[in-house]
């Protein structure tokens, strides 16, 4: 039997972790990533191949050389901001290289792809939690980016056989329990890691942008879900395809809203050190309030967040920050 899956963006924050639950599941991870965002430090579970979705000959050499069972795709750039001021950059990345990567496959016969997608795809929430029938409207060229790649892969998957998963990720956190791996971005944007800076002397200070939402207490309220649950969750799709499962769209999130304060709260009582924590404005299409629902991947596929209480995400991502930044 071939067990050996392509991993895209798989020395990255997520793609690394999900390595390391492929091998746990028996599988032979392969990376393939240009290490402009990734970390070679995270590629431990497989080997490492260097190129970039960008040159359809790089991801065709990669596929001839590996001839995976399946694909895991997570290469993106995924920077909110970023891609408002630079949308070229995000659309000749994110769906130009995902094009790349759907051809080379159809080309190979390949016909399982388990893909990285995100909550940004729905926009500003008409409802929470939301579920995966919620309509998709982002509101910048990153989730735009996104939406327009699982447009193509229902496309392609009607015309060409490809199975694909689209896993719908709301805001991944934490880190290795282990703390083998972890989140490190440059820059950091991450609410939790970037607290945790503060409390380490790494930053002076943490910014919260807005307390007069309506929330209980007046800061944004995100769905926060574990990293390693995450990963769990892509094996769970790997394997439902293996078994002949036809494609779908997930939502993951662990179902909880926890409030920019409640972070901090969490912080602190984790690290036992003082935040300086600093008030600024509103941002820009922050909604109050951004939830998911994931009881359809839950019946579906079984999968169950193992790390869904606060304290534990923190402490996971506090373990690292000590390990990794000394």
């Amino acid at each position: 039997m071939n067990n050996r899956i392509l991993v895209t963006g798989g020395a990255g924050y997520i793609g690394s972790h999900a390595c390391k639950a492929l091998q746990t599941a028996g599988y032979e991870p392969v990376v393939f990533d240009n290490l402009i965002y990734g970390h070679p430090w995270a590629v431990k579970w497989g080997p490492l191949i260097r190129g970039d979705l960008a040159d359809p000959q790089q991801i065709e050499a990669a596929l001839d050389e590996v001839k995976p069972a399946a694909v895991m795709h997570f290469a993106a750039y995924a920077y909110v901001g970023e891609s408002v001021t630079n949308p070229a950059k995000y659309y000749r990345n994110n769906v130009v290289g995902s094009l790349n990567l759907l051809d080379a496959m159809r080309n190979r016969s390949i016909e399982s792809l388990v893909f990285s997608s995100t909550c940004a795809s729905y926009g500003i929430p008409r409802v929470t939690p939301i579920d995966e029938s919620h309509p998709q409207n982002p509101i910048n060229p990153y989730g735009r980016s996104k939406l327009m790649i699982e447009q193509a892969m229902a496309d392609y998957s009607a015309a060409y056989g490809l199975r694909c998963v689209a896993l719908r990720y709301f805001n991944a956190a934490g880190a290795d329990p282990e703390a083998e791996i972890g989140e490190d971005h440059s820059p950091e944007t991450h609410l939790i890691p970037l607290v945790l800076m503060a409390a380490a002397g790494i930053r002076d200070s943490i910014t919260v942008f807005g307390r007069d939402y309506d929330t209980d207490d007046g800061t944004c309220v995100r769905d926060y879900v574990h990293v390693s649950d995450l990963a769990q969750a892509h094996v769970l799709a790997l394997q439902a395809l293996d078994q002949g499962a036809e494609s779908a769209v997930y939502n993951l999130g662990n179902g909880t809203g926890f409030s920019v304060q409640q972070v901090i709260d969490a912080c602190q009582r984790v690290t036992g050190r003082p935040i300086k924590v600093v008030d600024g404005p509103r941002r820009a299409g922050d909604p109050p309030r951004l939830v998911g629902d994931a009881s359809k991947i839950i019946n579906d596929l079984g999968w169950s967040p193992r790390y869904a209480d606060l304290d534990t995400i923190v402490e996971t991502a506090w373990n690292w920050t000590r390990h990794h930044f000394k």
